[in-house]
């Protein structure tokens, strides 16, 4: 660790000291608001991509001819035109807002930034109109709901069933969502902390080929970005079906003359009741309260701060036998245990400093702090265990999280090539006490202590990025990544036996992307990843398998052959290593053996006219057991074939609707293939009309009230009149036709 940190200083040290005379460094800003506009594109006619701002908008070019025209674009701002003499005397740039066109969509030639382009342009086109829309931002990116809707979603992509996070890391602001070692799964997380309307962009990119990004990075990363400042004060108000209320309220705490020092301040609160769909109300209320400030200070530095409370509890009906529907035992919507459901909290709090150095450097410092709590009631088997008592199940933990993450940015020519480095550590340090699975009869009484404990686990990484831009368009990535990992497990039923352990993995990255021409990108990305294991295996296990390395790689091409069509398409391969699984709903652990993925994915975005949007997504994958014999190598519940898509209609006179539909086909439900998880095909939609600074919105779920299964599983369990137990599929029922008013005061 300590030669790997030496060395990434001695290099960014060795690349800081070549000249930075010729270059020419600026920053482009909202006239609107004064803030700056991340993701500007500033282009040499005839020529790749010369440079793009980074989030706080700044920017750096080689100081061209001073005769020599630049573009300056942005998806959403008017197009601005400039001479290279004209940047570098001005240094500020203003863009002024306009209607969202794909035709402004410009291809990046950062490597491993395929899907940028995409990402951006559905949040300003599509927009997000509940929480569940928050992750189907996601180009492939299934989700299932099986506890009442307070519990975190379970989650598909790229052949996963990710479990509650497994494979994927997310991120909000920068901050870690995944939980490591968690009372209900590993990488647990639970988004709806999140008020939907707050969400400005979302960053996601597939496979593990980001050095910045550890642990859970095999399927891919997702980052959410909250506003810096709101783009309207708003009242809302909305209702549906099932005795379903929500209310928001977010607001500007500063003024005009604090916009123009680019100080800004907001509050958003929002709350949230429902009785659900199933036969037993669920009594599901939530709240959430977010507060964030973002400013200068001094010429060079910015400061953001956000902090955050949250909590929800509800009732749940649970996963439900096929048997017990057929029989007629309970409806399709009814409940073996009614008593399921649980609560959980999050407050967060959150610290961002960005310093541009003299030589135009970047240098980023961010420290959080999440304290959290989680209790969850569950029954997956009924009768099986304690045919007196019954099965239920309580998973509880009360968890402080702080995480600290550094990077230093530098950009630099060597000849004809541009070169951007970057360096950074990670830090995060996770203590539970009383992390608790234990089985209970009507949530209050303890029938069988099976796991508590305290749970400390330690993450330190380092990691090394280096881009080199050659002017034949070709761009080189390249990028090393090493974490170390310490776990720690005091078993409070063993005597408060205590158990350490401890692992390291290095993880290198290697992005080539070729720019054919401004319509034109292929690319190939190859990289290591891994998802550590939960400290109650690695600890008992003497950390064997702490740490199961994924290796992937992707083939892929960018296209635009006309300004209003983009499409985005990529054949890629994911081999995953042996390791352990801690089951947490049985406290056991499972050994599981390699695994490998193949598939393909295909992103298309077309606006025929301004204000008809189309978009479709179809994902393929063929996922296996590598060391299973043939027959009896399927990944249970893995996504074969999954296609979302839409239209969306924005017109001047403020009509705004949308028609989706989400397709998972049908996929094996055991290793065998004998059982099968049924698909699924359905439509939603919804319009939205603005009248001076008021909406008024309709929504409608499941448009053709499809009956259809959200999450399935193959489970073994016994019902109270049985003799013996039955091994069959379990299933959440996915929500019937249902609708949604809604009104919003704009100020």
């Amino acid at each position: 660790m300590r030669r790997i940190l030496l060395l990434l200083t001695m290099a960014l040290i060795g690349r800081t000291t070549y000249s930075q005379e010729k270059t020419i460094t600026g920053v482009v800003l909202d006239r609107s608001t004064n803030f700056p506009v991340p993701g500007v594109s500033i282009l040499a006619p005839g020529s790749h991509s010369t440079a793009i701002t980074n989030e706080h908008g700044r920017f750096q070019v080689r100081w061209l001819h001073d005769s020599t025209r630049l573009l300056l674009s942005a998806l959403g701002y008017v197009p601005q035109t400039m001479t290279a003499g004209a940047l570098r005397q001005q240094g500020t740039i203003w863009l002024e807002k306009k209607n969202i066109q794909l035709s402004e969509v410009s291809i990046s030639s950062e490597p491993a930034l395929q899907y940028q382009s995409i990402s951006r342009l559905d949040v300003k086109m599509r927009g997000i109109n509940n929480s569940q829309e928050v992750l189907r931002l996601v180009p492939g990116l299934f989700i299932g709901q099986h506890a009442g809707g307070g519990k975190a979603e379970q989650l598909f992509l790229r052949g996963f069933d990710l479990d509650h996070g497994t494979d994927i890391n997310i991120t909000v602001d920068g901050m870690a969502v995944n939980m490591v070692s968690h009372a209900h799964g590993q990488g647990y997380a639970d988004l709806h902390f999140v008020i939907p309307e707050l969400i400005d962009n979302v960053n996601f990119r597939k496979g593990p080929y980001y050095a910045d990004k550890g642990n859970f990075t095999t399927s891919g990363a997702v980052d959410f970005q909250t506003f810096n400042t709101l783009p309207n004060n708003m009242v809302k108000a909305e209702a549906g079906a099932f005795n379903t209320f929500r209310a928001v309220a977010m607001t500007n705490l500063l003024g005009a003359r604090a916009r123009a020092r680019q100080q800004s301040a907001y509050l958003a609160a929002e709350y949230m009741y429902s009785d659900g769909y199933f036969d037993h109300p669920q009594d599901f209320n939530r709240f959430n309260l977010f507060g964030k400030y973002f400013g200068k200070l001094g010429d060079h530095s910015l400061f953001n701060f956000s902090a955050s409370t949250f909590y929800s509890k509800w009732m749940a009906s649970g996963q439900i036998p096929d048997r017990a529907v057929k029989d007629g035992e309970i409806g399709f919507f009814g409940a073996i245990d009614p008593n399921e459901g649980g609560s959980t909290s999050r407050t967060n709090a959150n610290a961002q400093l960005t310093t541009t150095l003299g030589n135009g450097a970047t240098l980023k410092n961010q420290l959080y702090f999440t304290q959290y709590n989680f209790e969850l009631f569950s029954n997956f088997t009924f009768f099986k265990e304690d045919p007196v008592n019954g099965d239920q199940i309580k998973q509880k933990e009360h968890r402080n999280l702080l995480g600290y993450n550094s990077s230093y940015q530098a950009s630099y020519y060597l000849g004809n090539t541009k070169l951007a480095s970057e360096a950074g550590i990670n830090v995060r340090a996770d203590w539970t006490q009383g992390s608790e699975l234990s089985r209970t009869k009507d949530r209050v009484t303890v029938t069988d202590a099976i796991r508590l404990g305290n749970i400390a686990e330690t993450n330190l990484a380092a990691y090394l990025n280096e881009t080199f831009a050659f002017i034949n368009r070709l761009s080189l990535n390249a990028g090393l990544r090493y974490d170390h990992f310490f776990n720690r497990y005091t078993d409070r039923l063993n005597n408060n036996s205590k158990g350490y352990t401890q692992a390291g993995i290095l993880s290198p990255k290697l992005n080539l992307t070729y720019q054919y021409n401004p319509a034109t990108q292929f690319y190939i990305n190859t990289g290591k990843g891994f998802h550590s294991n939960d400290t109650r295996v690695v600890v008992p296990q003497n950390g064997l398998e702490i740490l199961p390395a994924a290796y992937g790689t992707d083939i892929g091409a960018i296209l635009k052959p006309t300004n209003n069509l983009l499409l985005n398409a990529a054949v890629w391969y994911l081999w995953l290593n042996q390791e352990f699984v801690y089951v947490g709903d049985e406290g056991v652990v499972e050994p599981s053996g390699k695994s490998r993925r193949l598939g393909f994915d295909l992103s298309a975005r077309y606006q025929p006219v301004s204000w008809l949007y189309l978009d479709v997504d179809m994902n393929y994958s063929n996922g296996r057991a590598a060391d299973a014999p043939r027959y009896a190598n399927y990944l249970p519940l893995a996504p074969v074939f999954t296609s979302t898509g839409g239209l969306t209609v924005k017109t001047k006179q403020k009509v705004n609707g949308s028609i989706r539909y989400r397709y998972m086909g049908n996929r094996p439900a055991n290793e065998d293939n004998s059982v099968i998880a049924k698909g699924y095909f359905i439509t939603d939609a919804f319009i939205n009309y603005s009248f001076r600074r008021y909406e008024f919105g309709v929504a409608v779920q499941n448009l053709f009230d499809a009956r259809w299964k959200e999450t399935q599983f193959e489970t073994e369990s016994r019902l109270y009149n049985e003799a013996a137990p039955v091994s069959e599929i379990h299933f959440t029922p996915g929500t019937p036709i249902s609708w949604k008013l809604s009104a919003a005061y704009l100020f």
